[in-house]
């Protein structure tokens, strides 16, 4: 969206070398009926740049990924210290920021959405299945801010907790799925079905998560698209894993096995090489193998953790063993409910790898943070690892929102 962001911006000036900018037009001229679809499509290439961001630098905070480059604001993420004014909060998704290009997303998202509400049926072709999409989207963009901020700010508000949030994520997750049932849009349906799911889960209403997720049908999966063609929409786990060895699969995720087999679900592999800062081992990891290759935003087997998260019990189990026999890893077998949640939880990191899923679970199962807080952080940048499992409110929001204290 950014070329389109550009392109609303005012032209021209008072003097005699004004030209006329053919790149730029006016924001009354861009949100029209005809290019409903394209501002749609727009806004979900805003999401997927910073849906890739946020992989990478939610992996670097939790135990996925390790750093192994040379720059500052990878550190901050990964020794889980970064500061109110770190570039999580300005950097664009090329350059692994957080705060800004989820924000932009969301708010191109719920623009659209407006715009969208107000116009017919008869200004716009298939307007229900669009408002699905952008409500969905708009969804996942707070989600996923829910998930990795502290708090955060929409449209120059106040300052929100993660519930409220999540909140707002599940309104746009309702709104979508009314929508896409209207339209009969089966994929953008299923899509909303298990954002909302997860946000249910996020919010403790465990019932009505399951009853989201049980409805998605079987083999469901709803991906972010990458290619090559342009640095803004690589995916970034493969450029800054294999093409850039800025970072490394981390140690609690090399060589996973289960029963003894394999676990096709991670694939990872030494790559016999030290990373960009020449310290860290370099391990490659295989579930995304060029730059375009597509990561799921959601799917089937999400929303299967989901119910036997739920319901717990020996339907817990049938799931591990469904998910299991798809991977052709042997079967999981249990009656004790401490171990079987245990395992739904273990099948979560393994399933959701590289999915963005992660650094919510440690949050939301108080998992231990790996090296523990307190641990000498590498001698590349020294210190201490912290303790942060989400990042701070940003200085940029604090200082130019109106309703926030500074």
């Amino acid at each position: 969206m950014a070329g389109l962001i550009a392109a609303a911006a005012p032209a021209g000036c008072d003097s005699l070398l004004s030209v006329d900018t053919p790149s730029r037009v006016e924001a009354s001229t861009l949100y029209i009926p005809a290019n409903a679809a394209l501002l749609v499509n727009s806004s979900i290439a805003d999401f997927e740049c910073a849906f890739a961001a946020d992989i990478v630098a939610t992996g670097l905070m939790t135990d996925e990924l390790t750093d192994a480059a040379l720059e500052v604001s990878r550190w901050d993420y990964d020794a889980r210290r970064a500061p109110s004014s770190g570039g999580y909060g300005t950097d664009t998704c090329e350059n692994l920021g957080v705060y800004r290009p989820l924000s932009t997303a969301r708010w191109q998202a719920d623009e659209i959405l407006r715009h969208l509400k107000e116009w017919t049926d008869a200004e716009v072709s298939g307007r229900d299945s669009l408002i699905a999409t952008a409500g969905a989207y708009a969804g996942y963009s707070l989600l996923l801010l829910g998930e990795v901020m502290c708090t955060a700010a929409i449209d120059v508000g106040p300052e929100l907790s993660k519930a409220q949030i999540f909140a707002e994520a599940e309104q746009r997750f309702t709104d979508a799925i009314s929508a896409g049932q209207r339209a009969e849009d089966t994929d953008i349906l299923n899509m909303a079905r298990v954002g909302r799911a997860r946000t249910r889960l996020n919010l403790g209403k465990k019932t009505e998560a399951s009853a989201d997720a049980a409805l998605v049908p079987a083999g469901f999966v709803w991906n972010a698209t990458f290619s090559p063609a342009s640095p803004r929409r690589v995916n970034f786990v493969f450029r800054d894993n294999e093409l850039q060895s800025l970072i490394s699969v981390d140690l609690a995720y090399r060589d996973l096995t289960f029963g003894g087999v394999s676990d096709p679900r991670v694939p990872t592999v030494d790559a016999d090489a030290l990373g960009a800062d020449a310290i860290t081992p370099l391990w490659h990891q295989r579930k995304y193998t060029e730059q375009g290759s597509s990561i799921p935003i959601a799917k089937w087997q999400e929303a299967q953790l989901i119910v036997a998260e739920v319901s717990g019990g020996q339907q817990a189990v049938d799931i591990i063993n469904l998910l299991h026999q798809a991977a052709g890893l042997p079967p999981f077998a249990s009656r004790d409910p401490t171990e079987i949640q245990r395992q739904v939880i273990e099948e979560r990191r393994r399933e959701l790898f590289l999915e963005s899923q992660h650094v919510y679970d440690v949050v939301r199962y108080q998992l231990p943070l790996v090296p523990a807080p307190g641990t000498p952080y590498p001698p590349k940048a020294g210190g201490f690892y912290g303790s942060e499992t989400c990042l701070p409110l940003p200085d940029v929001e604090r200082h130019n929102n109106p309703n926030l204290s500074p």
